[in-house]
């Protein structure tokens, strides 16, 4: 039997593109890519200069409001923002009752899907209401976080301090302390350049399940559960296990090539969208370089440069370069976080442009329902249980 196409199918419907690369399924305001010269912008604005001179907060409101703020907005923000650091004692009892063994991530999606329960309307859509949840789910993620990561190590949770940024909030939260100058500023750098990046898998994960007009918990979720896999946030981890596994700066070279003669991955390089360097390592290898100075991880930084020159060697011309993961790996280990509360990093973050993407399904949506191109038989027979 030889497979069919539906004859009612226009051209269009019949394109087919493995893992929907190239097609346009959403419009967004929010980021934009060129990935072959290795751009990023985020409304307009370069992702370098946000870097430079931005907040995470600030950028925050940039990609929820599509500009930047007033300096009387931008405060209004930071204290809304802060007002919602606190967990319920809903939330704290769920925390205690987590195994200790359990993946932060795993317990980062269930707890984030939690949250729906102490919300009195979770299911209201307006983009008022959505923005409103958005806010408190950003605003109480680094607490969650940071709960979890005590829980486990049999230490007390701490109560957030207002008068501190997001970042230095969370590590804060985290360590009991409050963080250097350098280190708020780096983590800081990590939340704005993590913030948003196009119609990414967990972000498009977002928007599909925000189109069935379901609820922001329930796309907060989803987002969360897609940025888990390797292919995507949990890069980060592999990048940092690869780097352990290397003992001196001398032995880059032998481990490298081996693992480019085994035609193994190497963590941390290449991109579905980039075909130069991508920005945000830019901007991370700058800061990783300094912070592994300050911490006394030199050797870090020195064995993650040195196989970015083998790389840029051996696959520069094939458009092969270091992604956004391969130093965030090193400025998290800098910051002193274990190595996997690195993707739960990136989903503190990226809250801020899934929740941005939802508002903006939300403003114009039309519900998510691609066709798949059928391969199979057709009028294949039935046969009977007894004669098979």
């Amino acid at each position: 039997m030889t497979p069919r196409r539906d004859a009612t199918m226009s051209t269009a419907e019949k394109t087919f593109s493995k893992g929907l690369e190239g097609v346009i399924a959403a419009q967004t305001e929010m980021s934009f890519i060129n990935g072959t010269e290795g751009i990023l912008e985020y409304v307009g604005i370069a992702i370098g200069d946000l870097a430079k001179n931005s907040s995470f907060e600030e950028t925050v409101f940039l990609l929820w409001n599509k500009r930047l703020p007033t300096q009387s907005e931008l405060e209004a923000f930071n204290n809304e923002l802060r007002a919602n650091y606190s967990m319920c004692d809903a939330m704290k009892q769920r925390i205690k009752a987590c195994p200790v063994d359990a993946e932060p991530m795993h317990v980062l999606r269930t707890l984030v899907s939690s949250m729906a329960m102490d919300d009195a309307s979770p299911n209201e859509n307006s983009v008022e209401a959505a923005r409103h949840k958005a806010l408190q789910i950003l605003a109480t993620t680094p607490a969650v976080v940071a709960g979890f990561d005590r829980h486990r190590r049999g230490l007390d949770f701490i109560e957030p301090d207002t008068s501190l940024s997001f970042a230095a909030n969370f590590l804060y939260l985290l360590n009991g302390e409050k963080p250097t100058p350098a280190m708020e500023r780096a983590f800081d750098i990590c939340m704005i350049t993590h913030a948003d990046h196009g119609l990414n898998n967990s972000t498009f994960t977002a928007r599909v399940i925000i189109s069935t007009l379901s609820d922001m918990y329930s796309a907060i979720t989803g987002a969360i559960g897609s940025l888990r896999g390797p292919l995507h946030g949990g890069a980060n981890e592999g990048v940092m296990k690869m780097l352990n596994e290397i003992p001196t700066v001398d032995d880059v070279e032998p481990y490298i090539m081996n693992k480019i003669k085994n035609k193994d991955r190497i963590m941390g390089f290449g991109h579905r969208v980039y075909k130069a360097k991508d920005p945000r390592a830019a901007e991370l290898m700058t800061l990783a370089k300094q912070l592994a100075d300050d911490t006394g991880n030199s050797d870090l930084y020195e064995k993650s440069h040195a196989i970015e020159l083998i790389m840029e060697r051996e696959y520069a011309s094939k458009g092969i370069y270091p992604n956004v993961d391969f130093y965030s790996a090193t400025t998290y280990h800098c910051i002193g976080l274990k190595l996997d509360l690195f993707t739960p990093m990136f989903a503190l973050s990226r809250i801020a442009g899934w929740s941005g993407h939802v508002i903006e399904q939300l403003g114009d949506n039309r519900l998510f329902r691609p066709t798949t191109d059928y391969v199979g038989p057709h009028d294949a027979p039935y046969t009977p249980i007894s004669e098979r």
